[in-house]
């Protein structure tokens, strides 16, 4: 097995652990295959929306959160800013556990010299903000969705189509455009980050990944591990590149993705040792 490709910088978000959503066993794989020395997890980690009602925790998931500790403990920088999904956490900024530091946004600046804001976004979310009782309403429908998921991958498989297809990520999406054009969520999120005479701006929080020029600054968006499975990471240059992990995620990633990007082959259909890497 060659060596593991290191990067500067991880940034992921919308994990979504204790869920039966979380595609956990795809993370575990893409962490065993990139070490850095900068993770920053970038809001609704964990879902405590989702375990009011039911709390879903597989052993993978409790793989990744002992992952993401021993990286810290290792020396790995670990950022942690909390989403509207583990908003309980933002009671705790400026404290660290177990060596995960907890901040509300952060300010990050690349190889390069380029800074950028790193927030999770539902501030730039006017129904999360304003009419929580939607969102609300939206994560319980979305939980539905994912249950009836597996009578559709059942189906599907009886077909002899046996590449993962998500209806509950399909809806999802389709909505999350809808409310990211009504309410021009980009956009907000540029100007956060102009008026702080930034580079840019990472986020997460609408599960659409993309890296974007917009007006001579950048929207970065690390979409989720919930259903397109995908992460940005900064390479030694200050290059991001947009990493979608796993063959079924690729409708879910917009073309255009006009900031270089250095291409590792073992950013798709990774084959990767069981054995714990990091």
């Amino acid at each position: 097995m060659g060596a593991m490709p290191t990067v500067r910088s991880i940034f992921l978000s919308d994990i979504h652990l204790g869920t039966r959503a979380c595609q956990a066993d795809r993370l575990l794989e893409f962490l065993r295959s990139y070490s850095a020395d900068n993770v920053f997890l970038i809001g609704d980690i964990v879902d405590f929306w989702a375990m009011r009602r039911n709390i879903v925790w597989t052993p993978g998931q409790n793989t990744v959160v002992q992952k993401i500790l021993r990286r810290a403990r290792r020396g790995e920088r670990v950022v942690f800013i909390p989403g509207n999904h583990d908003e309980a956490l933002r009671d705790y900024l400026g404290i660290t556990f177990g060596d995960i530091a907890v901040m509300g946004e952060h300010t990050h600046t690349l190889a390069d010299g380029r800074r950028f804001l790193l927030v999770h976004g539902d501030e730039f979310d006017q129904v999360t903000r304003h009419h929580k009782w939607i969102a609300l309403f939206g994560d319980v429908m979305y939980d539905v969705l994912v249950r009836l998921n597996a009578l559709v991958s059942f189906v599907r498989r009886r077909l002899g189509m046996h590449c993962y297809w998500s209806l509950a990520g399909y809806a999802k999406r389709r909505v999350k455009k809808a409310l990211q054009f009504i309410f021009d969520f980009e956009n907000t999120a540029l100007h956060a980050a102009r008026q702080r005479g930034l580079d840019g701006i990472i986020c997460g929080h609408i599960h659409s990944a993309v890296i974007r020029e917009a007006d001579g600054l950048a929207y970065v968006n690390c979409g989720d591990w919930v259903d397109s499975c995908t992460a940005i990471v900064e390479h030694w240059d200050g290059t991001l590149e947009l990493i979608t992990w796993g063959g079924n995620a690729g409708d879910s990633v917009p073309e255009e993705i006009p900031v270089p990007a250095v291409e590792f082959p073992i950013a798709t259909n990774a084959k990767v040792s069981q054995e714990e890497l990091v």
